[in-house]
């Protein structure tokens, strides 16, 4: 048990009681509880976890590797080194990947990525919680679209034996331009057979908008996917950037939860105006994913939270937009709701994930709120302390194990 006293919660003093990997008790009134280990908070507040909904966190070691280039030059040439990694390179690549995250306030990720296997056993070491997936990409090869049924099959049965039932498994579509429409109905029909999760890319640049209504008589993206019956609340739909009315309305109507990805989306000048107000209007479930940090440029979901109220203020020229909870809404609680996990807020009974702010520096002084000077004034670097599932994975700034990481993690980039 852990008890955090005199912790601001909402801008008002709070006491938060965690047990056995959950908030047990919040009250506003002080007290304690025998056997629990006390923390007294002041200067501190307490935040849920970030919830990263569309990551390739091992592409933190492909960072700045390709620079200034438009999303299908950029792919052609991450593919060609992607060929040669490993499951050593993604292993410690993750680690580094998960540094990164708990220094920036994130305790669950949505990944997309090879040898996923490795990636669960980085992040389970490291105390986060990761969804991993097998990831279809056959180019529209009918033998290797065969063998990546077999594969998924005998990886699903392995999670089955080893990892149990424990939600945090997933079925990955690349995307409709690199998996034949076989493949597709495939995927996501194993998928619900087994009550998984679907995590694909969707409608991220005008050119495969474009290409798609060309290949599929005028269906867009959305709509053609909506077509093959892949669309429903099990998917998650990274980028949903270029959708037509319709496809607003698909997407509210099925329940899909759809990631924004703002810097990946600026920096490879596949577009900004993500129409969050009418996704969220329609029905849709709108989450925030930072992408990988080859493209992004890097996993700190606070940046990636600024952006995403400061374009949709500026491109609706209204500042009332992208108000400071539904912000905060989307890099938590709709993450979570996506995943099926009770993480995300802060309420009792809810998963113990909590990230503690110093609020003594200069961008906490004045009588703002918290939420707003942590979003539009402070950096990710004000995060103090990071809980997970009721354990403490950083405290005072400081990761266990991070020189072994780094260590690992210069000893697998002769790969590249």
């Amino acid at each position: 048990m852990i008890l955090l006293k005199n912790v601001l919660l909402q801008d008002q003093p709070a006491c938060i009681l965690t047990d056995g990997g959950r908030i047990a008790r919040i009250s506003r009134e002080p007290f304690s509880v025998p056997g629990a280990e006390e923390m007294d908070c002041t200067g501190k507040a307490v935040i849920p976890g970030f919830v990263n909904m569309h990551t390739h966190a091992a592409m933190v070691l492909l960072r700045g590797i390709h620079e200034d280039l438009a999303l299908y030059d950029w792919l052609s040439r991450i593919w060609k080194i992607e060929a040669g990694l490993d499951r050593d390179f993604i292993y410690w690549a993750t680690k580094v990947a998960c540094l990164e995250m708990i220094r920036s306030g994130t305790t669950t990720f949505n990944d997309q990525y090879w040898y996923c296997p490795h990636t669960r056993r980085a992040a389970l070491e490291m105390g986060m919680r990761p969804v991993v997936s097998f990831i279809f990409l056959d180019s529209h090869d009918p033998e290797l679209a065969l063998r990546q049924r077999e594969a998924c099959q005998r990886l699903y049965r392995r999670t089955q034996e080893e990892w149990g039932d424990d939600g945090l498994f997933a079925i990955s579509i690349h995307s409709l331009y690199t998996v034949s429409e076989e493949n597709i109905v495939w995927a996501n029909s194993f998928a619900v057979d087994h009550g998984l999760k679907v995590h694909l890319h969707l409608a991220e640049t005008s050119q495969e908008f474009e290409d798609c209504k060309k290949a599929h008589d005028g269906l867009t993206p959305t709509a053609y996917f909506d077509r093959l019956g892949v669309l429903g609340s099990h998917v998650i739909a990274a980028h949903s950037l270029y959708l037509d009315d319709d496809d607003i309305y698909t997407l509210g109507k099925r329940g899909v939860n759809c990631v924004h990805n703002i810097n990946s989306n600026l920096k490879l000048a596949s577009g900004f105006r993500f129409r969050y107000n009418e996704l969220r209007d329609a029905g849709a479930n709108v989450c925030i994913g930072t992408d990988g940090a080859a493209s992004s440029n890097n996993l700190d979901m606070l940046d990636h939270m600024r952006n995403t109220a400061l374009l949709q203020k500026a491109w609706r020229r209204n500042p009332t937009e992208m108000p400071l909870q539904e912000l905060f809404d989307c890099a938590t609680e709709h993450g979570a709701r996506a995943l099926g996990l009770n993480t995300g807020v802060i309420k009792e009974g809810a998963l113990a994930d909590l990230s503690l702010v110093d609020i003594t520096g200069t961008t906490f002084l004045s009588p703002g709120s918290v939420a707003a000077n942590l979003v539009y004034a402070a950096h990710s670097d004000v995060i103090s302390d990071v809980m997970i599932d009721g354990k403490w994975v950083m405290r005072g700034r400081r990761i266990p194990g991070e020189e072994e990481i780094i260590a690992g993690a210069r000893s697998v980039l002769k790969q590249i």
